[in-house]
């Protein structure tokens, strides 16, 4: 009867702490707290990052949620078999409605082939179900896949022709796992593919894309083997995520163990890695789409050029974790800042919304609102409309930049940093925000800190500076907050529950 009655299934009980939903237990028909059953296999399928992965390790197990699971497909692949060609004569756009129309990762047809389309056709009929007599057809010819890949683009099984056919339109899409008969160089971390046309992709699979020591060496090495053989190279990944930024969980534990030394090598080995991408011999495009923050957010800002997703989040967002952006970000925010400098108006004032850009920790919720925010340059980034066809817009510019005589940018020595004019006003700026209540007082210290770095330090008067003092005092900067215990709690808390803490 749903809520109306107040009760069925389900129960809603007001409690001392607020309220509590409580379940129908059927053997006794009373009501009692929900009690979250645990399986082993999904325990152990827990970890894995990757779907196809996940799934065959759900499906492997011997336990309910494995037989729930396993009834559930076998359900699922009999009933899609029978609506081709009832709905579709082409099996492609089944999958294509699934992905599209309830944001599947991967469509039930790729499932089955993940899962290997005979056995489990057998499995399926000794679950006393039924499959369409074209799947039968199909694997009596010796066609074992609904899918393959040749040469890089998707094929799928035409019923009609009783062949495979180019999916239609695929020649516009790149996905990088197609590539797995061209890689040139792996880690345990990340791939590296020849995509064609002289053009290297690099991508990492790691927990929502964060950046490690791995991802960092693996962005070196590209770069290094890119600029001896090939035109260019592009970065992205066929994940959910291109980067929720750098690892916090490594920063976290060598900042608890006062590994200040360890600590430094990181900041140092993220930095340079950062302005390897700014400074090679060839374009190095970035293709971001869903979270693209802290890390890899930086890593698009140090591109030559950036061809985004339309739903693309971005943004530094490090202060919400008690530290400032510290592979490059502060540096190139403050860079920028004094590009953006015009005669005739207050210096301060561009300095000032770069600043708070990163001291609210700002994220943009689309490519196109990254351009107000700064992070995207009008008339060079791109914004890609079909997610999917960002990887192969990003190899298009690479060759672009090439052929049109791309050369080695020389590093900056010509920074004007305003010192201790804006620094006074940016200070009493974060003085005002805690006193309001604005900003707790971890806030205002953070917000200090970043003051200080983008206003290029304590300087009596404004000065030319190089881009490496400023990544020196960032570097600086980010390790005295990582000594700080309220920072600390912060990461902790974001480790634990995916959240940062107001402390």
């Amino acid at each position: 009867m749903g809520d109306k009655t107040g009760q069925g299934f389900f129960k809603k009980v007001k409690t001392e702490k607020g309220s509590e939903i409580l379940t129908l237990d059927l053997k006794t028909f009373e009501y009692k707290p929900r009690v979250k059953p645990k399986f082993a296999s999904v325990e152990a399928a827990k970890p894995i990052e990757d779907l196809s992965g996940r799934i065959k390790m759900l499906i492997a197990g011997k336990d309910k949620a494995a037989e729930f699971l396993k009834q559930f497909h076998y359900g699922l692949f009999s009933y899609i078999s029978h609506r081709i060609p009832e709905i579709s004569d082409e099996l492609y756009r089944v999958d294509d409605a699934m992905k599209a129309g309830f944001g599947w990762e991967i469509g039930a047809f790729e499932t089955w082939d993940l899962l290997g389309v005979a056995k489990t056709a057998e499995a399926i009929k000794a679950a006393g179900r039924s499959i369409a007599p074209w799947v039968e057809e199909m694997l009596d010819a010796g066609h074992t896949s609904f899918y393959k890949v040749e040469n890089g683009k998707t094929l799928f099984y035409d019923i009609a022709s009783k062949g495979y056919l180019p999916i239609p339109g695929g020649e516009a899409f790149i996905i990088l796992k197609n590539y797995s008969d061209k890689l040139v160089w792996k880690n345990t971390s990340c791939k590296l593919y020849d995509i064609g046309d002289e053009v290297l992709a690099l991508q990492w699979n790691t927990k929502m894309g964060t950046i490690g020591g791995d991802v960092l060496s693996g962005i070196q090495t590209s770069i290094e083997k890119a600029e001896k053989d090939f035109r260019g190279l592009v970065i992205a990944n066929d994940g959910a995520n291109f980067s929720a930024g750098a690892n916090i969980g490594m920063i976290f534990m060598l900042a608890v163990e006062q590994e200040y030394d360890e600590l430094d090598f990181a900041i140092r080995a993220f930095q340079n890695a950062m302005m390897r991408v700014r400074y090679s011999s060839i374009p190095v495009v970035v293709a971001p789409h869903g979270l693209a923050l802290g890390g890899g957010c930086e890593l698009s800002l140090h591109s030559d050029k950036i061809c985004a997703a339309a739903e693309t989040y971005t943004g530094l967002v490090e202060l919400g974790v008690g530290v400032i952006p510290g592979g490059g970000g502060s540096k190139e925010f403050a860079l920028r800042a004094a590009d953006e400098m015009h005669a005739g108006e207050p210096e301060n004032i561009t300095l000032q919304n770069r600043f708070l850009t990163i001291a609210t920790a700002k994220v943009a919720t689309s490519a196109h609102e990254a351009y107000n925010l700064g992070i995207y340059r009008k008339g060079l980034d791109e914004v890609v409309m079909n997610q999917d066809r960002r990887i192969a817009e990003a190899k298009r510019s690479v060759i672009d930049l090439y052929d049109g005589g791309y050369t080695m940018p020389v590093q900056r020595k010509d920074i004007k940093v305003l010192g201790r004019s804006a620094l006074g006003a940016l200070l009493a700026g974060i003085h005002a925000m805690e006193q309001g209540q604005y900003a707790t007082e971890h806030d205002a210290k953070v917000a200090r800190k970043l003051a200080y770095v983008m206003c290029g330090g304590d300087l009596s008067e404004p000065t030319i500076v190089s881009e490496q003092y400023l990544l020196n005092l960032e570097r600086e900067a980010f390790l005295s907050l990582c000594g700080e215990r309220k920072t600390l709690e912060r990461l902790q808390s974001v480790i634990k529950t995916g959240k940062p803490i107001r402390n």
